[in-house]
C-alpha cells in the first residue's frame, strides 16, 4: 500500500515536489518501508554512505521516520533512518514521555537508490520484538520525512499534521492501520 505524505503548512521545500511511502507486510514479524522522494535529489543534503550503526539526534537533517502504537494505550516506537545507514529505535511509555533507547531492536536492513529526480531509502524492520505492544491488536503507524536542503532549510512531511509547529509524535500523525500479527498469521496458514 502507497501513501502520500504532506508538508507541513508552515515549511518550505524546493528540493523535494512529493513524497510517498510503499508499506508492505510480508509476514507478520516483517515490516518494509519504501519512502520515494521525487524532486532535485542533488538539492537534497544527503550524507555519504557510512557503517550502519545506530545514532541519536537523526532527525537534525535528512531523515526518514516510522512511529508505531498501539490503539489502546500510549506506548509506542520511534524508529529514524538516515540516508548515511544510520538508525535508531527508542520506546516511549506515553506522548513524549518515557523515552529509551529500545534495545530490543536489532539493526534494520537500510538500501538506497538514487537519480536526479528520484531518491528512495528502502527499511525493512523486525517487528516480533515488540514487546511494549499487544501482537493480537492492530497498530497504529505515523509515517515522516525530514528534508534538508543544501540550503540548510529543513521541511517536514506526514501523513497527518497536528495544528501547530510540526509534531510527529503527536497521535494526530499515526493514521495508517497495521493489522494484527495474529491475523496476519491467520491468512498466510489458511
Amino acid at each position: 500500500m502507497r501513501q502520500a505524505l504532506k508538508r507541513h503548512p508552515h515549511s518550505l521545500c524546493f528540493a523535494a515536489t512529493h513524497i510517498e511511502v510503499e508499506i508492505a507486510r510480508p509476514r507478520a514479524d516483517r515490516l518494509i518501508l519504501s519512502y520515494v522522494v521525487t524532486g532535485t535529489v542533488s538539492d537534497i543534503c544527503l550524507p555519504a554512505v557510512t557503517k550502519l550503526v545506530r545514532s541519536d539526534e537523526l532527525w537534525r537533517h535528512t531523515c526518514f521516520e516510522a512511529f508505531i502504537g498501539a490503539f489502546e494505550g500510549s506506548a509506542y516506537y520511534e524508529f529514524n533512518f538516515a540516508p548515511s545507514t544510520r538508525w535508531a529505535a527508542y520506546r516511549f511509555t506515553g506522548y513524549r514521555n518515557g523515552m529509551v533507547v529500545a534495545p530490543e531492536i536489532g539493526a534494520p536492513e537500510i538500501d538506497m537508490q538514487s537519480s536526479p529526480d528520484r531518491y528512495t531509502l528502502r527499511a525493512t524492520l523486525a517487528l516480533g520484538c515488540l514487546s511494549a505492544l499487544p501482537h493480537d491488536a492492530p497498530w497504529r503507524l505515523g509515517l515522516s520525512v525530514v528534508i534538508e536542503e543544501m540550503s540548510g532549510r529543513l521541511s517536514y512531511w506526514a501523513l497527518a499534521h497536528p495544528p501547530g509547529p510540526p509534531d510527529f509524535h503527536h497521535a494526530d500523525c499515526f493514521t495508517h492501520e497495521l493489522p494484527s500479527a495474529q491475523s496476519l498469521s491467520a491468512k498466510t496458514a489458511s
